[in-house]
């Protein structure tokens, strides 16, 4: 492996000169050459450490990002992943990777350049998509190590922070339906409408896991649901989406009353399901909101200025009743501990559940209460 100098004359007689990295890789040469000879010693020692570490890829033997990404998205495919988390994975590519990386050839990809890409991706999106982007770049070019088509993933220390500062809680009233507002829902709920309601209110489910409970997963003796699978956007009923996904939910007896009537009328269909459309199917996530939860929300006066539903989807009732597992039992909550609330939720991590509603966990440390520690402790 060498530079070396290389001289000629132009057809006009001029004199040029160029510096040549010139070196032999799994038994083939490769050449690369430079303008200035700093450049051509900076890409030589670059080259050197690289092929002590193991981790050298020819340039001349790479492909792009572009083509990169054709072969993730079809691993992934392949790998059986859910038909909506491909199309999400394959939005990143389409609409910030490829745009913007796509024509670049993995072995020239390095660390500045993924820093380059990423501030890029914060002043164009917000903090939480741009770091969903990088995540999507980093499993791209970790599948493409594993491949064989570059050595090394230079994305691995890149980073999006979070934006603690800017962060809003969630709000009772603004995010979360205040008691009050679920009152009222439940009484304007009616029909094969209160069901499912009734059921997303007091399980706090996901929309996802209420369009695929079965009736096999409900015990109404015990007072229990089982959830086990749900429904994706496309119409395909498959597991849950993480290992605590799949839990058991305790249920009250307004939800129980509410399944033992609601069980004598719903449409049977060969999926068993506990909430289908009247042909026995699955409903489509966007009717249960735009024919169900909406009327019901303006039946029951819970609205904005404007007259129209004051919380856009379903997840605003998971919020509530995580804040109903939340509050204190002198407020009309359940006060369960974090941990209890997080196997509720079905959150893969109890960070995930103090993240977002750690805040509305009971303080413990009030004036009342240090008053009366100070007596215990000084008496």
């Amino acid at each position: 492996m060498a530079v070396r100098k290389r001289t000629w004359t132009t057809s006009k007689g001029e004199e040029r000169e160029a510096w040549i990295v010139d070196y032999f890789h799994d038994g083939e040469r490769h050449c690369k050459t430079f303008d200035l000879k700093r450049d051509a010693d900076a890409y030589y020692d670059k080259v050197r450490a690289e092929r002590r570490q193991g981790t050298h890829t020819p340039e001349n033997k790479s492909i792009t990002v572009r083509e990169a990404a054709a072969d993730w998205l079809a691993y992934v495919e392949l790998e059986g992943r859910e038909r909506s988390t491909v199309e999400y994975y394959r939005s990143h590519v389409d609409l910030h990777i490829n745009p913007r990386l796509g024509s670049e050839k993995l072995a020239k990809l390095t660390a500045p350049r993924i820093h380059a890409f990423r501030d890029d991706l914060v002043a164009n999106l917000s903090r939480a998509q741009a770091r969903k982007v990088l995540t999507s770049l980093k499993s791209l070019l970790g599948d493409a190590v594993r491949r064989g088509s570059v050595a090394q993933n230079v994305a691995m220390a890149v980073r999006v922070k979070d934006a603690k500062r800017g962060r809003v809680k969630l709000k009772a009233g603004v995010d979360i339906p205040t008691p009050s507002e679920i009152k009222a829902i439940v009484h304007a709920a009616t029909g094969r409408v209160r069901p499912i309601l009734i059921t997303a209110i007091f399980t706090g489910m996901r929309s996802s896991e209420l369009r695929g409970l079965r009736w096999d997963d409900v015990d109404l003796k015990r007072g229990e649901i089982h959830v086990r699978q749900r429904a994706d956007r496309f119409g395909k009923i498959d597991v849950t989406k993480s290992e605590a996904g799949n839990r058991t939910i305790p249920i009250n007896p307004l939800v129980v009353n509410t399944l033992r009537e609601w069980h004598l009328a719903c449409p049977k269909g060969e999926l068993g399901l506990v909430f289908p459309n009247g042909k026995g199917k699955l409903w489509d996530h966007v009717h249960i909101v735009t024919r169900f939860l909406w009327p019901t929300m303006i039946a029951a006066g819970v609205v904005d200025g404007k007259g129209e539903p004051k919380y856009p989807g379903l997840h605003a009732l998971r919020h509530f009743y995580a804040s109903w597992c939340i509050n204190r039992k002198a407020d009309g909550g359940l006060e369960l501990p974090i941990k209890s609330v997080q196997e509720r939720l079905g959150h893969a991590s109890i960070m995930i559940t103090s993240d977002v509603y750690g805040h509305l966990f009971p303080r413990v440390d009030d004036g009342a209460e240090l008053a009366e520690a100070e007596r215990l402790l000084l008496a």
